[in-house]
């Protein structure tokens, strides 16, 4: 149970104004009852605009490859599971710094994975570092608020509520307090896999990702600290659009890729934190063998699906072979988010040369 009394929890709800029928999906408050956080929207200084601030964590990418095992029981358990919240300041790029908010220091939040029946016991804890309130709005909860209002804790207090999973699927998750734009931006969504019954079809690899965008005072590439920019926010102009919280961190020139072989099968999980963009997901070198739209694993997939649309608040589950070695680009075929905002993650396939499917140099 939460270690925050009830009446210190109600009272933290009413001042954050999301309690009752104020609320929507127990996170926005009334028009004028949260002022936004005051960030820093000075003019930009020559040479950059404020300098790059001490990181406390190396990465906040979360590694695509670290993600718990497929479901292989016949009966419903009960999950005890901790996530703590977390703000630090990490590198966007090389010489670029922003605060980011996080669940367990990564980005996408961990990946829950339970089975249909399952109950959750889910304790939140906000870090006593951290300045604002923090929560938990998880899509595959039936529940006030997806959990957000009996999670709600200001930091160094931890709540637990419990859930039981009712339907199946990949589903979002993510932090739903006032200006919760600004705090899935900042890098608080994940995904939580409900598997049916049967459990899915057994796969060689499988992979978790998760993009999201950043709106900053700053230009992207611009030296320095950057912090939140309301403003373009408000006008859905990210400064960058990241697949696991940094600009292409999941690449040979940011912290390595996954490699699977030419003989091996792979299913995706990416999840579109938004706030805003709908993400054009293709893997380039390959298309996707099977689609499940909005993570649907009980749905007929789609087959042959070059590019699937990924809403913000979405999910979707994908798999793909590759017989011809070489590099596969996961990217948003809205291409300038890729050229210019960051927007790309890569999948090594190694394996033997087949000129029958593909020859580079057929002379």
């Amino acid at each position: 149970m939460s270690s925050v009394p009830l009446t210190t929890r109600r009272r933290v709800l009413q001042a954050l104004g999301v309690g009752g029928a104020t609320a929507v999906a127990g996170c926005v408050s009334t028009p004028g009852t949260i002022e936004e956080p005051q960030v820093d929207q000075s003019t930009p200084q020559e040479p950059s605009m404020n300098p790059a601030k001490a990181t406390d964590v190396d990465r906040v990418a979360a590694d695509p490859t670290d993600i718990p095992s497929p479901i292989d029981r016949d009966e419903p358990t009960t999950h005890d599971i901790e996530m703590t919240t977390k703000e630090v300041v990490a590198e966007v790029e090389p010489g670029v710094t922003y605060t980011y908010m996080t669940f367990d220091e990564q980005i996408p939040g961990p990946m829950i994975r339970v089975r249909v029946g399952d109950t959750v016991n889910l304790t939140v804890t906000n870090d006593e570092s951290n300045s604002m309130p923090h929560n938990i709005d998880l899509h595959a909860v039936r529940g006030p608020g997806g959990g957000a209002e009996a999670s709600m804790v200001t930091p160094g207090e931890t709540a637990t509520f419990r859930f039981k999973t009712t339907y199946a699927g990949a589903f979002v998750y993510h932090c739903a307090v006032p200006n919760m734009d600004y705090h899935i931006s900042s890098g608080m969504f994940g995904m939580i896999l409900v598997e049916p019954e049967e459990g899915l079809p057994a796969v060689d690899h499988e992979l978790y990702f998760g993009q999201h965008e950043l709106y900053t005072t700053g230009e992207a590439g611009e030296e320095g600290h950057h912090d939140f920019d309301f403003e373009t926010q408000r006008a859905e102009d990210p400064t960058y659009v990241l697949v696991n919280g940094e600009k292409y961190a999941i690449t040979p020139d940011g912290y390595g890729v996954p490699t699977v072989g030419t003989d091996e099968t792979v299913r995706v999980f990416f999840a579109d934190g938004g706030p805003n963009l709908t993400s054009s997901l293709h893997p380039i070198g390959s298309v996707w063998d099977e689609v499940y739209p909005q993570g649907s694993v009980e749905s007929r997939p789609q087959v042959n699906v070059q590019t699937t649309p990924v809403m913000p608040g979405s999910a979707v589950v994908a798999t793909m072979h590759n017989p011809v070695p070489g590099p596969i680009k996961l990217v948003d075929h809205a291409l300038s988010r890729v050229a210019r905002k960051g927007a790309l993650a890569v999948v090594s396939v190694e394996g033997e040369e087949d000129p029958e499917i593909f020859d580079a140099d057929p002379a």
